[in-house]
């Protein structure tokens, strides 16, 4: 069974808006259609400082057009995103969710669930060329007035791979309960910055990447399937393979 979704909405409206901080409400989305079919696993889910072992994208349409300088896009046509776990439970009782009540309401405009795709997976994951469809999130603690701050990363630190890697490790000892391989490289081919609110007043700074992975398939596969980084329940970290030739502008391998 494939455990990635592609979540197709129909609007009803020809045009609708999408704000860029939308993530939450995306977040909120998957929380109430798991809750609607399991609630053990929903309470499960909202154990605090746990990874949640899910990523979704951003909220994407067919077409799209700026709304000069507005918080918003105007989409038209189709709009979908992608929902990812390596957890059979959690990807039936959201899909169940969905299926069951296909009219969904995000950011006050109206949609319907008109399609839910099962994607297939890579063969295998070492050596191939990665492109966000939501930006990564890493984070490290540091000192500040007497007190520890959370710092956002960047791809330019060295710290940045280094618990990019430990975190893909937690999650592997989460899914698999035993040791994790340490097999796992990484060589960004382009980066952007990004920055959302993820709460009222709570900002993230997150990076659009596409870059090579290399090391151990299955530790690859975990990140693939539950998100790179931190924060993916949060709609952080979420990758696809990426099938463009591109010129390379960057290139840090850590």
């Amino acid at each position: 069974m494939s455990l990635r979704f592609l979540i197709r909405l129909a609007s009803e409206n020809s045009e609708f808006r999408v704000p860029y901080n939308h993530q939450h409400y995306l977040q909120g989305l998957i929380y109430h259609r798991i809750r609607s079919v399991n609630l053990d696993l929903s309470l499960a889910l909202h154990r605090p400082k746990v990874p949640k072992l899910f990523t979704y994208s951003l909220f994407m349409s067919e077409e799209r057009q700026s709304a000069n300088g507005a918080p918003y896009f105007i989409g038209k046509g189709k709009g979908f995103f992608y929902f990812s776990t390596p957890i059979t439970e959690i990807v039936e009782a959201f899909i169940e969710g969905l299926l069951k009540n296909p009219e969904v309401i995000l950011w006050n405009e109206k949609f319907y669930v008109e399609t839910v795709k099962s994607l297939q997976e890579p063969r295998s994951y070492s050596g191939k060329t990665y492109s966000t469809l939501s930006p990564i999130a890493v984070t490290t603690l540091k000192p500040s007035f007497g007190k520890l701050k959370q710092y956002d990363l960047s791809p330019m630190e060295d710290k940045f791979y280094e618990n990019l890697k430990e975190n893909l490790k937690a999650k592997y000892v989460l899914i698999y309960g035993r040791e994790p391989p340490n097999e796992f490289s990484i060589e960004i081919l382009n980066s952007k910055m990004k920055r959302f609110e993820v709460k009222p007043g709570i900002f993230q700074r997150a990076w659009h990447l596409v870059f090579k992975a290399y090391g151990d398939e299955e530790l690859i596969k975990v990140g693939y399937r539950a998100g790179f980084g931190e924060k993916n329940s949060l709609g952080f970290g979420m990758v696809k393979v990426d099938k463009n030739k591109r010129k390379k502008k960057e290139r840090r391998r850590r």
